[in-house]
């Protein structure tokens, strides 16, 4: 059993297809961690929201490709 790691990535069929455990699906190729459309304060939100994601998925047992989706508003 190896470390646990959470992938990000704006286009989730790719880790999904080869296999990858944690998936945290993200904006845009150009922008998988943040979305400078936003204003400044939801940004940071959203970024966050994604790294609070990615913290459950890592701690969530999985068994096979699990897509985790941010909780955001």
């Amino acid at each position: 059993m190896g470390i646990p790691v959470a992938y990000f990535t704006a286009i989730p069929t790719v880790p999904l297809t080869i296999g990858q455990s944690r998936i945290i699906p993200g904006r845009a190729i150009p922008n998988v961690l943040g979305d400078p459309q936003l204003p400044l304060e939801r940004e940071k939100a959203y970024r966050r929201a994604l790294v609070e994601q990615a913290l459950r998925a890592l701690a969530t047992e999985v068994t096979e490709p699990t897509l985790f989706r941010p909780e955001v508003a």
